[in-house]
């Protein structure tokens, strides 16, 4: 009884995710859905979709927790639901004040992605993995830093490697950040993680994280953020200011292999960032080695170091 109402609720996604030529689908908001297509020149599609209420998309929440008899209470306990749906489909969904798409989700917003199980080819080949041939270099991170600080900045976000931009309170960090986001290509799929809503998206398929250090009252953290995340599929990910909360996790996140990670932090210097960054992670994972993890960090990580005086705001360091 419970599938048969299950899969009846599932109706106005199923056209959706069940095509073969679907690899996944993620809803930010209410009634627009975007599908991931396989072997897509444009990875994600939009549709609009007037049933995909908020109300239905939280009434299917809540009723795949209760099948699964998973916890779900997005004020007060658990707003996240993990589960795997008929046809052996990945769900994910959160609601509730942990994520806004923008100022309409005021009580908070919902997402969700579900990960569909066709795939074209399962052979090695596929894979490109044959008997006597090299592999392949995907996305390949040259190491070359040019000598122009402009170039190398450039060179850094056309590669997709992580950028820490560091600065004191009031040089333009966010303002900084935002504007790099309008570099990136426009059909990525941006996740943001901050304590308030600051950065300012223009990519349209995108997730605003929020985790606030002074109004948290249910049991989402950053230790389970970083499973949501990276089940959120992202293409860029923005890691807001880093705190003695939230660094280790962002320091995970960082190693999980996507391209484009952008953080920022209070620090006077580029060497003093990648020093305070692995301050703030030891101060929650004291078994690192202070040291090795700096060396880590500058292998990883640019950074880009802005200053002020009066009126006056400069990068002044692009590393």
């Amino acid at each position: 009884m419970t599938n048969v109402v299950l899969e009846s609720l599932l109706k106005p996604l199923e056209e959706f995710y069940k095509p073969s030529f679907v690899e996944e689908i993620a809803i930010n908001r209410a009634g627009e859905v975007w599908m991931r297509l396989h072997d897509a020149h444009v990875p994600w599609v939009a549709y609009e979709s007037e049933i995909l209420t908020k109300q239905y998309l939280i009434d299917l929440i809540h009723t795949i927790a209760n099948i699964y008899e998973r916890p779900f209470d997005p004020i007060h306990g658990m707003p996240v639901v993990y589960a795997t749906l008929p046809g052996n489909h990945r769900f994910t969904a959160i609601a509730g004040p942990n994520v806004q798409y923008d100022e309409n989700d005021i009580t908070g917003g919902v997402a969700l992605n579900i990960r569909g199980t066709s795939v074209p080819d399962t052979s090695f080949e596929n894979y490109h993995l044959k008997r006597g041939e090299k592999l392949l270099k995907v996305k390949p991170r040259e190491s070359v830093r040019p000598d122009d600080p402009y170039d190398r900045l450039m060179h850094a976000i056309n590669d997709g490697s992580p950028i820490l931009i560091s600065g004191a309170t009031a040089t333009g960090k966010t303002t900084f950040l935002n504007h790099m986001l309008t570099l990136i290509d426009q059909n990525s799929r941006v996740i943001t993680v901050e304590d308030a809503r600051e950065i300012k998206v223009p990519q349209k398929n995108r997730v605003h994280f929020i985790l606030s250090r002074t109004e948290q009252n249910n049991e989402f953290n950053y230790a389970r953020l970083l499973d949501l995340v990276v089940r959120m599929t992202p293409d860029v990910i923005i890691g807001g200011e880093i705190s003695t909360d939230n660094a280790s996790v962002l320091w995970e996140m960082l190693g999980t292999g996507h391209d484009h990670f952008y953080t920022t932090i209070h620090a006077e210097s580029a060497e003093a960032a990648y020093a305070a960054f692995a301050d703030r992670i030891l101060h929650t994972q004291p078994a690192y080695d202070r040291t090795d993890l700096i060396a880590e960090m500058k292998k990883k990580i640019r950074v880009v170091q802005l200053s002020r005086d009066g009126g006056l705001r400069a990068v002044t360091e692009v590393v």
